[in-house]
């Protein structure tokens, strides 16, 4: 599976780890098809940092109502440039926010505390574009 996060700066094009985190794609994907993220923000930016959006109240403390697993043991749970890893506010609290990782250098501290469950390989330099209240225009799903 793949997905296009859809935003003003342009397309990410995001390949999901799901034999690493099956229930956290599983989850990204039914939020996605939903409609869940379309119009929300990327509500904080950290240069060299990361990026992070999924919150609908738009303040980081916000999700779908419910929680879900982390899945740290996989061969993907390595937060380099371009991974979406899910944010939480300790272990196994996250729901629908996440992150993506500008650079391996200042996020290597999140491996096996974060759930890694895909990776942007196209329209990387989006990542560098998005800027704090930056909308998701919508997330699509391609099944393959």
């Amino acid at each position: 599976m793949k997905a296009e996060i859809i935003t003003a700066k342009g397309t990410m094009m995001v390949n999901f780890f799901e034999e690493d985190a099956p229930g956290t794609v599983a989850n990204f994907v039914k939020l996605s098809k939903q409609g869940y993220y379309d119009g929300l923000t990327f509500h904080r930016v950290i240069p060299n940092f990361v990026i992070q959006g999924g919150c609908p109240e738009g303040t980081g403390m916000g999700g779908p109502g419910y929680t879900i697993k982390c899945e740290l043991t996989g061969n993907n749970q390595y937060h380099d440039r371009g991974v979406l890893s899910m944010a939480h506010a300790g272990r196994n609290t996250g729901g629908s926010q996440f992150f993506i990782c500008h650079s391996r250098e200042n996020t290597q501290h999140l491996d096996r505390n974060h759930t890694c469950f895909g990776k942007v390989y196209e329209g990387i330099e989006v990542i560098d574009a998005i800027r704090q209240g930056d909308v998701i225009e919508k997330i699509i799903i391609h099944e393959e």
